[in-house]
């Protein structure tokens, strides 16, 4: 069995009509997951009601006043963060639940190390500790990982994004912590504009891998082989985070890279060969079909 953290609450974040980071994504993914050939092994698991030692951990990774901005804006009936990051009046509630999701997603894979997948939204990786942006409210896998290293026997967690936007906030708040690793493939240039190969983090802890527009699978798998899984492997993580968006395919209106829905299952088949404490939590994809089609591949993967 697989658990997949998921609310239907996670909907009531209302981004407008035409916006790309839309509640259908979440619709998608789950009707795809309900009628695929392993939906029986599936658990889903409802994320536990905010708690208010959750803020505690939140303002580890942000400061109390964007905090507040944030509640602010949804409480007087939402408004804007930047011009492409909405928010209504659920959506602090929402981003608080979604970290809560992570943070259980963090403890289930604990318990039973072996992956776990959070189907949660909004996303987090480009949220920096003073705002928000890129669709993104909270720093979710950040905070995951500073919430894991305070788990017992948790002393080194390592963060791969392989979305196909470098995760800038996730990056500004772990890069100096030498107890997490940081690893990123993104598009360059693109959104946004950060990302470089020589950001090292302060204890090299930090590896980015940008690959140009037009890139395919040819293009990803000596990356991994060559540079990511050497990385990785030397860290030696208790606990892997992956942030999984999927806004690397072909298909993607948000970008320019090639890749194809099985090729996430390989990116999964990488991860567990480093380990099988792995929490995958959603982060950007807005093709629905290819979107869809590449979770089932990781989720698909992780029950080989």
């Amino acid at each position: 069995m697989l658990p997949v953290i998921y609310s239907d609450e996670f909907l009531d974040h209302i981004t407008g009509r035409y916006h790309p980071e839309k509640p259908e994504r979440l619709r998608a993914i789950a009707n795809a997951l309900k009628t695929a050939n392993f939906a029986e092994k599936i658990e889903w698991v409802n994320p536990q009601p905010v708690k208010p030692e959750l803020m505690s951990w939140i303002e580890i990774a942000h400061n109390q006043t964007y905090i507040q901005k944030l509640k602010d804006i949804a409480s007087s009936g939402g408004g804007y963060l930047d011009g492409d990051t909405p928010i209504s009046p659920r959506s602090y509630d929402v981003a608080l639940l979604a970290v809560s999701a992570w943070l259980e997603g963090v403890d289930i894979v604990l318990a039973r190390e072996n992956p776990a997948f959070v189907l949660a939204r909004p996303p987090g990786h480009h949220a920096e500790s003073d705002s928000g942006m890129g669709f993104c409210l909270f720093s979710n896998a950040a905070i995951a990982a500073l919430y894991a290293l305070q788990q017992p026997g948790i002393n080194r967690v390592a963060i791969l994004d392989w979305d196909v936007h470098h995760g800038n906030g996730t990056q500004a708040i772990v890069q100096t912590h030498s107890q997490i690793a940081y690893c990123s493939l993104h598009q360059y240039p693109a959104y946004p504009g950060t990302g470089k190969a020589s950001e090292k983090g302060l204890h090299n802890n930090v590896l980015n891998l940008p690959l140009p527009p037009g890139s395919d699978i040819t293009s990803y798998r000596p990356l991994w082989e060559s540079l990511i899984l050497p990385f990785l492997t030397k860290f030696q993580p208790d606990l892997l985070i992956v942030s999984a968006g999927y806004d690397a395919l072909a298909d993607d209106p948000l970008a320019s890279v090639n890749l194809q829905p099985e090729d996430f299952g390989l990116f999964t088949e990488y991860c567990l060969g480093i380990t099988r404490k792995i929490l995958f939590g959603l982060e950007g994809g807005y093709d629905l079909p290819t979107l869809s089609k590449s979770v089932v591949a990781t989720i698909e993967r992780c029950l080989i």
